[in-house]
């Protein structure tokens, strides 16, 4: 029986913009691999939003960002089918307990109860 770590994981990845294109990795590929490989296989239609660098290229899975070092394996991804990841460019990735939003929203509740 193949192993599911051997077989391919296709991803369709969408840009902000709304544009997709499909890829085919392997499940050892990280996600500063996957940046790399579409950085230097920029798709054609892709030309608007071409980046100067790899490096700035976020994957987000399910609503989180893909940490530079996580593996499509690591993710338990369903074999065979077409796993679909948001394409960003962002310089840095926000720190996973950054208070600044959620702070701001506690001291807005806070305020609207001393208020009452």
């Amino acid at each position: 029986p193949t192993n599911q770590r051997d077989l391919p994981v296709h991803l369709r990845l969408i840009l902000v913009s709304g544009k997709t294109q499909d890829f085919t990795f392997s499940p050892n590929d990280s996600a500063t691999d996957i940046a790399k490989h579409v950085f230097e296989n920029w798709p054609a239609g892709w030309d608007e939003e071409r980046v100067s660098s790899p490096s700035i290229l976020r994957l987000i899975f399910q609503g989180r960002f893909l940490h530079g070092n996580v593996t499509l394996g690591a993710l338990k991804l369903p074999p065979g089918r077409t796993t679909v990841m948001h394409l960003v460019a962002r310089e840095t990735l926000p720190e996973p307990n950054s208070h600044g939003q959620r702070n701001r929203e506690k001291t807005t509740e806070s305020n609207c109860c001393l208020l009452l």
